[in-house]
């Protein structure tokens, strides 16, 4: 099965997509910095912060094969302007991340930490949405380096800067804090069905809306 599926925006050019984006054609490949090398024996996923029992865990790569795998299908929305359609993602659903390690219970956020120190802040209710997962496969191939391989968060809702590549770490928060580019001027919800690209667009009552559109 190909990795990318090359037809998928003109089959589905009759769907909306949200305002300002465009159909592309396959998945485009955008990210800041180099693209990592997997070293197996060193890498690991960890969750910590504000857990329930303050303790964190990590799982090393072949230690999240065990657990819950899901498929979703959903498309991915670049702040930039791009929609590219009809990813089949295959991965662990976030919820059962907050399942296996409890989050206190005035956590109200989540930080997602990926190599090179990139970071993307989350409410809790988007990172507990029905189809953010932990992905580690697309259109049924693993994912390739260049689109996040071994883990990718992938939050279908939210623009593409909330959905990092190379994933590393799930920290939880109990009051807010901005990732990377929310820092430099990127909008810190992102829903695109509003078209909340830049920080200049935000409003005291963005953080109280619930996600979606």
């Amino acid at each position: 099965m190909a990795s990318d599926r090359q037809g998928t925006a003109e089959a589905s050019a009759s769907r909306p997509v949200p305002p300002g984006q465009r159909h592309v054609h396959g998945w485009p490949v955008s990210h800041y910095g180099p693209v990592p090398r997997f070293r197996p024996e060193r890498w690991n996923l960890r969750v910590h912060g504000a857990t329930a029992d303050g303790a964190e865990r990590i799982w090393t790569f072949d230690e999240l094969a065990p657990l819950p795998h899901v498929t979703v299908v959903a498309d991915l929305h670049c702040a930039s302007g791009p929609t590219s359609t009809d990813h089949e993602w295959y991965g662990i659903p976030a919820g059962t991340v907050l399942e296996l390690v409890p989050p206190a219970p005035e956590v109200t956020h989540v930080m997602a930490w990926a190599e090179y120190g990139y970071s993307t802040n989350l409410r809790l209710a988007d990172f507990t949405a029905a189809q953010t997962l932990l992905a580690t496969h697309h259109n049924g191939e693993p994912l390739t380096a260049e689109h996040g391989f071994p883990l990718r968060l992938v939050v279908p809702h939210l623009y593409g800067y909330k959905s990092p590549k190379w994933l590393r770490a799930i920290e939880y928060l109990t009051e807010d804090r901005r990732g990377f580019w929310e820092e430099r001027g990127y909008h810190n919800i992102a829903d695109p069905w509003k078209e909340q690209r830049y920080s200049y667009q935000e409003q005291d009552a963005d953080e109280a809306q619930a996600p979606g559109r």
